[in-house]
């Protein structure tokens, strides 16, 4: 969707130039809380997509949302961060009308055949059927406030503009005011994000908005009736002693929809293949331990639940993997002969270590845990890779591993080992083809792949207590002996 701010898309040659057209086009008039119903049963209706992006809601959170917006309620959303509160707001501007008729220079965005302010009405009466009609794109259409203490009513509702009461108009004009964000969102939706942060005395400035749908500025209430979806994101109230939302504002939305993080693995692993950036080729079973151990992290005793583990560490962690596979390669490069194959960036299990470090600022830790961050994320990394090589190689026959070093050889993997390196030192192994098959890697894996394969599976079987492990000082990692 187009940003608030930005230039509204030119409308289309066909659309009515003035009021008459646009009567005889057979335009009717509708609220917002009509066009959105209208074209939700639309979509229904068609089999579309009603909320592109936004994934494992479908049947639990939207079809919330749905019998909310087709109840015509404003909405609160309610959970912890990351959950994707904001994206789904976001997305309710697609159940708009593409295009809407407007009155040219209206900072209310009137609808020519529902004027508002005294200056709109006079100026449909005057002009008639030759009134100019603007047209206005659905992405000029919502409005979004992230709540913040020092947010003003005069920034949501609307305060008197000093220059104009000096130019000589009264206090009782409503063209003395200046309108805020609320008002010159009418017709469209307006979202406020982290409602508790709000200072309970704006929060009051938004009891009529919600019930009565008119605004009061400094004293005198103008009977505009304005029409918009209010919609607000905030985390449950015992989160932090911050605030709170008060409770006739709470009374005055039609619905309270409690958001989550993804039920199940699959669909963290949808959400991650959806929102990371990944600069390099990040396997399956890899993008399967992240999601693992973001869902570990979420329910450890150690981590603080109530404010919750966002869906951005799991996509982070997958992006910093996927940077230090871009890394080696670069590193790798630079230092072979010009005779010698480049090493391709292909993520290895190894790579995730680099993110108990990077990452750990993103998650609260219970008080009794300080100190022992990256010891507590280490420990649930092992536990998710272990999970994955459970899940992904059970019933192989891994003996072929497992004889490597049976001995007395290691073999040495890390950061800066290539995977020409690597597969030099394994040589041919029993039962590594089906190994690639189980972790996706095809019949005919690259060099980087089967190595990245070979990598998990050494790791795997430490986890496993069925092969040795030891850090070398130079960062390198050995397997050898048993576990």
């Amino acid at each position: 969707m187009t940003a608030p701010n930005q230039v509204s898309p030119v409308p289309p040659a066909d659309l009515p130039g003035t009021l008459g057209e646009l009567r005889a086009s057979g335009h009717d008039y509708r609220t917002v809380k009509q066009e959105i119903r209208a074209n939700l049963l639309a979509r229904m209706r068609s089999g579309e997509d009603r909320f592109p992006g936004i994934v494992g809601y479908e049947d639990t959170v939207l079809p919330e949302v749905e019998r909310a917006l087709l109840a015509g309620h404003d909405m609160v959303l309610l959970g912890e961060r990351g959950q994707g509160k904001t994206r789904l707001i976001r997305s309710l501007g697609a159940l708009l009308d593409e295009w809407t008729p407007v009155i040219p220079g209206s900072v209310l965005n009137e609808h020519p055949m529902h004027p508002l302010t005294p200056a709109s009405v006079a100026l449909v009466a005057e002009a008639g059927d030759d009134l100019p009609v603007g047209w206005l794109h659905r992405s000029m259409r919502y409005g979004e406030k992230l709540a913040t203490p020092d947010t003003s009513v005069g920034d949501l509702i609307g305060d008197v503009d000093p220059i104009r009461i000096a130019q000589g108009r009264t206090l009782g004009d409503p063209e003395t005011i200046h309108f805020g964000l609320v008002p010159r969102t009418n017709r469209g939706i307006f979202a406020v994000n982290e409602l508790p942060d709000l200072a309970e005395r704006i929060q009051v400035a938004l009891l009529n908005v919600l019930e009565e749908r008119d605004i009061q500025v400094r004293g005198y209430q103008l009977r505009l009736p304005l029409d918009l979806l209010l919609v607000a994101s905030a985390n449950p109230e015992d989160y932090t002693n911050r605030g709170r939302i008060i409770t006739p504002l709470k009374d005055r939305f039609g619905a309270e929809i409690r958001t989550h993080y993804p039920v199940d693995l699959e669909l963290e692993l949808a959400l991650i293949r959806q929102e990371a950036d990944l600069v390099a080729d990040v396997p399956e079973h890899v993008l399967e331990v992240l999601a693992r151990f973001a869902r570990a992290v979420r329910e450890s005793p150690s981590v603080d639940p109530r404010s919750g583990v966002s869906a951005r560490f799991a996509i982070a962690a997958a992006e910093t993997v996927a940077a230090a596979a871009l890394r080696r390669a670069g590193l790798l490069a630079g230092a072979a002969s010009a005779d010698v194959r480049g090493e391709a960036p292909v993520a290895r299990v190894g790579d995730a270590v680099s993110v108990t470090s990077t990452l750990r600022g993103k998650v609260e830790f219970e008080s009794g845990e300080e100190g022992r961050e990256i010891e507590v994320l280490a420990h649930l990394l092992r536990t998710a890779t272990a999970e994955t090589f459970r899940a992904r190689l059970a019933g192989l026959d891994l003996s072929g591993f497992t004889g490597l070093v049976a001995e007395g050889a290691v073999i040495e993997t890390g950061e800066l080992v290539s995977s020409a390196e690597l597969l030099r030192q394994v040589g041919p192994v029993p039962g590594l083809a089906k190994v690639l098959d189980r972790l996706g890697l095809g019949d005919a894996p690259t060099p980087e792949e089967a190595a990245a394969g070979m990598e998990f599976v050494l790791e795997g079987l430490h986890l496993t207590r069925r092969l040795g492990k030891d850090v070398t000082e130079t960062g390198r990692t050995v397997y050898g002996g048993r576990g």
